[in-house]
């Protein structure tokens, strides 16, 4: 028997109408921010994941799908949403568009080599925003504001929003001096990769979950103390926006993130409910990333964005109790009574249908109860019965299945009535 592959899952009828009602929810928030959608390929070039997301990340070492194509060009099914946004924006030359900055959103499957856990898939659905060319702290402001907006529009409440710097490209290369200073005495009591990090990328050390409760991680030096004028305060004034829009958060100076393009602000989503069981916390993540752009040979121009798991998502509104109002009712069941009924049900359902109307007929034959009970199941508002009498007659009586009552009809005036 042909199985799913490891770490995927199928999303089925029951679910899937909860997946449409999120991603429709986030199409309409995003018109509220005049953020575009943009859809890029499902592999790329494996060059621009490498320099893009960094050859030293876990990303890129352990975790992508990678491939030779029959021109034996080395292709990457999409590993994260960023990379390849920025790079449409350089082939199609965005900073040339009269509107500024770019606002573009994403939404779709993301693939990663992981192991398989609670949240956490091989393929993922990841929706995601980049502003690209304005380096403002508002703009960084409101990036946050509208992460936490998003969260909460679904009725989230127990949620925290940690955030960092990491300041400017210089004050980066002091502070990642500072960090090998302080780990080379003890390396060699870190995990494989954190060894191999030290000269290469230290600030992922900081990151590490199987070396982050030792007490090196926990000595280390700061960020914060790191930050040239400059960065500090570019820092502050994205705490005074966040202050004046009524934004909570909590400031970790080891909050890094992955990947190796961020610069100045950095921040996560994370579940805040004490009775929640702790198998994720982390619901989202973003930053800047000044360099990004001209690290793929594009213009100097630099850009904020965040990237959510829709997986995450449902999980933490299931960990909550919070039902979504998806709105599967069904207009209308019709119950046949007969060849001539069952006959006249196929058309009068097409009618129906194209006027807008959700409808369904009995398609097994069943007898009346088990025909009623399948309007039940489909959570119908009405029912109708058809037999030889009502087709003479050319009347129904169409029955509101919350009242129990029933109210005449004329057959041809069906739509009329579902219409007032």
């Amino acid at each position: 028997m042909i199985r799913i592959p490891r770490g995927t899952q199928d999303i089925l009828p029951e679910d899937s109408s909860k997946w449409r009602y999120i991603e429709n929810k986030l199409d309409e928030l995003m018109k509220l921010y005049n953020y575009k959608e943009i859809r890029t390929p499902i592999f790329e070039s494996t060059d621009l994941f490498a320099r893009g997301v960094g050859d030293s990340t876990d990303v890129v070492q352990k975790e992508m799908y990678t491939f030779k194509d029959k021109g034996d060009r080395s292709l990457t099914l999409r590993p994260e949403g960023t990379a390849a946004v920025v790079r449409s924006y350089i082939e199609n030359k965005m900073q040339g568009y009269p509107n500024q900055p770019i606002k573009l959103y994403y939404n779709g499957p993301m693939f990663r080599y992981e192991r398989k856990q609670k949240g956490r898939f091989r393929q993922f659905n990841q929706f995601g925003i980049e502003a690209i060319g304005a380096e403002n702290p508002s703009i960084d402001a409101e990036v946050l504001a509208m992460v936490m907006h998003i969260y909460e529009s679904f009725g989230l409440k127990h949620l925290k929003l940690v955030i960092n710097s990491i300041g400017d490209a210089n004050s980066r290369k002091e502070y990642n001096e500072a960090l090998v200073k302080h780990f080379e005495p003890v390396i060699d009591t870190f995990c494989e990769d954190c060894q191999s990090r030290l000269h290469t990328n230290p600030m992922r050390i900081l990151d590490c979950k199987i070396d982050r409760d030792k007490e090196a991680v926990k000595n280390a030096p700061r960020i914060t103390d790191y930050l040239n004028e400059a960065s500090k305060a570019y820092y502050e004034e994205v705490k005074s926006y966040l202050t004046d829009l009524g934004v909570d958060y909590v400031e970790d100076p080891n909050l890094v993130r992955g990947l190796d393009y961020y610069t100045h602000t950095a921040f996560e989503v994370m579940m805040d409910n004490p009775n929640y069981d702790g198998a994720i916390t982390t619901l989202c993540g973003g930053g800047r990333y000044n360099g990004l752009l001209e690290l793929l040979d594009g213009p100097s121009q630099t850009g904020i964005g965040f990237a959510l798991s829709i997986e995450r998502l449902l999980l933490a509104l299931e960990e909550e109790g919070i039902e979504l109002d998806i709105g599967e009712e069904f207009d209308l069941f019709i119950v046949t009574m007969g060849d001539e009924a069952e006959r006249y049900s196929v058309k009068l359902l097409n009618h129906l249908r194209k006027n807008g109307i959700k409808a369904d007929k009995d398609y097994l034959k069943r007898k009346i109860k088990g025909q009623m009970k399948q309007a039940d199941r489909l959570n119908a508002k009405y029912t109708i019965v058809i037999g030889d009498q009502e087709l003479a007659n050319n009347e129904i009586d169409i029955k509101n299945m919350a009242t129990g009552e029933s109210e005449t009809v004329k057959v041809d005036e069906l739509v009329q009535y579902f219409k007032q």
